[in-house]
């Protein structure tokens, strides 16, 4: 068990308007390879849908504690002391890197990322690209978007 350090914002890296399922993100991740990942679990602990609709993928107790069954697999060595959400989308029509949230998930990311700040103050926020270089994900600036929605 390790100490929650990292709550990471991720997209699913999908076109614009199309909605993910639970199932394809499973299948995405777990499935063996060449079709899926191979991993054991998920990458994600929740994800935002289009509509805003929240959808829990891995339980989770809500403490301050990365249990070793909440343990998600969204960014390389950070594991073990993060929280990984995710929200569909994050790809233009035509395959670019683009903030697609829509005005839905805005506010559900905008509630859930203010209600888990305020149980977890010391919990650095953060979007995936920030703790791995190279990512485009999530596809817009979470630290500017921080600000912007009162989180300093």
């Amino acid at each position: 068990m390790a100490k929650l350090k990292y709550l990471v914002i991720h997209c699913t890296a999908t076109p614009e308007g199309r909605e993910v399922t639970s199932a394809d993100i499973r299948h995405w991740h777990c499935d063996p390879k060449p079709k899926g990942n191979g991993w054991k679990q998920v990458g994600y602990t929740d994800m935002f849908h289009l509509n805003g609709g929240v959808e829990r993928l891995v339980g989770n107790n809500e403490d301050a504690e990365v249990d070793p069954w909440e343990v998600t697999n969204g960014a390389k060595g950070f594991n073990s002391v993060s929280r990984h959400v995710v929200y569909v989308g994050g790809k233009g029509r035509n395959g670019e890197d683009r903030d697609t949230r829509t005005e839905a998930q805005r506010r559900a990311m905008a509630k859930y990322v203010k209600d888990f700040h305020r149980k977890h103050p010391d919990v650095k926020i953060v979007g995936h690209r920030q703790l791995n270089s190279g990512k485009a994900c999530p596809c817009f600036s979470v630290p500017r978007w921080l600000q912007e929605i009162g989180i300093r």
